[in-house]
């Protein structure tokens, strides 16, 4: 318009949107440096990485970490080798353990992965019968090589069930309660077979002779 009305409209609607900026700055937290953000938010979106981070999801997965009980050190792996087969690019290694008389036992000796080449499809933590493989949060490693830094071996990949439990609760605890649901069923029917043992035959009636 010839009279500037559009000019002061326009300038309006940046003056809004500073303001708006400057309130969402404002109005974040001070003493938490996770940064929530929704489609709807009004203000600055830009997050100051890397003094804030935006808070992940949690079935947000990146590199694969193996999961083992601390209070018994047992491990949740078997080595039965799934995941290495249905990697896409073939970028797990895994060396069955065996015992004093030769025989392979139920737990890697060797187990590494080459997150140079992962391509975090998640299907390893799928497809694991035994949930000893899962994605994890921990996007921040970033190196300049990648033969010393970057392929794992199992002690880098070991995680407490805790720090599973910590950062995918309800994942965590919708397995626990299948896991529970198994071991119970599991107990009753060791029970029932121990209870049939038990019990005493019953002896054959013998007909009397006339």
């Amino acid at each position: 318009m010839m009279n500037g009305t559009g000019i002061a409209r326009g300038m309006l609607v940046t003056l809004r949107h500073f303001f708006e900026s400057i309130g969402g700055v404002l109005a974040r937290p001070k003493n938490d440096s996770t940064v929530v953000q929704s489609v709807s938010e009004a203000g600055v979106f830009t997050v100051q990485y890397p003094e804030e981070r935006l808070e992940v999801p949690e079935r947000f997965r990146y590199f694969p970490f193996l999961l083992y009980d601390p209070a018994s050190g047992a491990e949740r792996c078997t080595s039965c080798g799934i995941c290495a087969k249905v990697c896409p690019p073939q970028c797990i290694w895994i060396v069955r353990d065996n015992d004093e008389a030769g025989k392979p036992i139920p737990e890697p000796r060797e187990f590494y992965i080459d997150m140079s080449i992962c391509m975090q499809c998640g299907l390893c933590a799928e497809y694991c019968p035994f949930d000893a493989i899962k994605m994890d949060h921990d996007y921040e490693l970033a190196s300049h090589e990648r033969h010393d830094t970057l392929i794992y071996d199992k002690k880098r990949l070991m995680r407490p069930i805790e720090y599973y439990a910590e950062t995918h609760p309800t994942d965590f605890e919708s397995e626990e309660a299948v896991r529970r649901a198994k071991e119970e069923a599991d107990r009753k029917r060791a029970e029932a077979r121990a209870a049939a043992r038990a019990k005493p035959a019953a002896t054959p009636v013998q007909e009397s002779q006339d």
